[in-house]
């Protein structure tokens, strides 16, 4: 194992000169979902804001249309829970107008919703899978053909269960709007009934090892895709923890090359609904480092800070160096006021600076950008006014915001 002065962590914030700065903008202070995302729905030049079953009109945000009728009964961020679970946007039939996509809830259905080219009205809803489970499914690139697939695994098919297979499911860009295809890479077993159910927290995908392929990772380790992938098979386990044991495990697994040695390694929070965060730093073998990032104290986080309940995080260059940056923050009241670690700590929203330290080694560097929104299930991080940098978009149970960055 290597000396742990190999990685060196940054215990304090930029200084207010180098960091970016952030305007905030809340858009609503209504539960509508716990994911937001943005694109130019109705192509005037500006990016609109997308939430639950609502759009905010750029460049100013100040005008909500609907694009799906809403729920009867609002929804109750004390005690409910939203059918928007994460929201994306993709122009998934090829017309020139993004779409939007809704993971409504784990174990449920995807949907997504075709834009009406500015016909006005409510948009055509989709259903293109019917099971997806997990708590972090994402849209992402598995088969190399240039375009997102989903990234879930399901109980479907599977009986009688109450778990189900890992995998992801291709869509039919002939058909978009039918069903997706789910390309299983584990058995039906009564281990894996029992492992991954709707809940499962935990998932994410990327080239673990450098052939060109994307992976999947859980908790427990990545699945090495296969050369040839026409038809449906196991693909090989690599056992690696990505989270301390008996830790439930955390939302988005991400995959990038953290310390510029040419192998990608992995970032993980350790309990969505606990504390800690860790880098896993790949070596020469093929085995794993963890470096730990945050634990439940100050003084257990080499990063200098601590927050709990990291449900979501998002890789994206913050400050326009090269260098991809960790986005994350905490999500509020997840289950109530009342379960969960600090559950009415104040929700924070951070940007982490990652930089190589030349030395096989990175430095994370804590940078907050707000402490009154958090996270939901989801954190959008990209250039929202199109000025060339980064800004930062979340949808949770403390309302809608945008991060314009200054």
């Amino acid at each position: 194992m290597k000396s742990s002065l190999v990685t060196l962590f940054a215990l304090t914030a930029l200084s207010a000169q180098a960091a970016p700065t952030f305007k905030k903008i809340t858009l609503t202070e209504e539960f509508v979902a716990e994911g937001a995302h943005f694109a130019d729905f109705d192509h005037d030049g500006d990016n609109d804001i997308c939430a639950g079953p609502y759009i905010w009109k750029g460049p100013d945000f100040k005008e909500r249309v609907e694009f799906t009728k809403p729920a009867d009964k609002a929804y109750d961020p004390g005690k409910g829970y939203s059918d928007y679970f994460l929201t994306y946007t993709h122009d998934f039939n090829s017309d020139g107008w993004s779409d939007i996509l809704v993971f409504s809830w784990p174990g449920k259905e995807t949907w997504v919703f075709e834009n009406p080219q500015n016909k006005g009205g409510h948009w055509t809803r989709h259903t293109i899978f019917d099971v997806t489970d997990n708590e972090s499914p994402t849209l992402g690139d598995m088969n190399g053909d240039g375009k997102p697939e989903l990234v879930c695994h399901t109980s479907a098919g599977v009986q009688p269960s109450k778990g189900g297979r890992l995998g992801f499911a291709e869509i039919d860009w002939a058909a978009p709007f039918g069903k997706a295809r789910f390309r299983p890479i584990t058995p039906v077993t009564e281990e894996n009934d029992k492992k991954y159910f709707r809940y499962t927290h935990g998932y994410g995908f990327g080239d673990v090892n450098g052939d060109g392929r994307a992976d999947l990772l859980t908790k427990e380790g990545w699945f090495e895709q296969p050369a040839d992938m026409k038809e449906d098979k196991d693909w090989v386990f690599h056992a690696a923890a990505f989270a301390p044991e008996g830790a439930r495990g955390g939302s988005f697994i991400l995959v990038n090359d953290v310390n510029a040695d040419g192998r990608n390694d992995v970032i993980s929070s350790h309990d969505a609904h606990g504390f800690g965060l860790s880098w896993y730093e790949q070596n020469k073998d093929g085995s794993f480092t963890a470096h730990k990032l945050m634990g439940s104290t100050v003084e257990d986080s080499p990063v200098g800070v601590k927050f709990s309940q990291l449900h979501a995080m998002q890789l994206a260059d913050m400050d326009g160096d090269g260098v991809l940056d960790l986005v994350t923050g905490k999500r509020r009241w997840a289950h109530g006021p009342l379960k969960d670690d600090e559950p009415n700590a104040a929700p924070v929203l951070y940007w982490f600076k990652i930089k190589p330290d030349g030395k096989g080694g990175a430095t994370f560097t804590a940078n907050l950008i707000d402490d009154n929104s958090g996270v939901g299930t989801e954190v959008t991080p990209g250039d929202v006014n199109k000025d060339g940098k980064l800004d930062v978009v979340v949808g949770n149970k403390k309302g809608v915001f945008v991060f314009l960055q200054e």
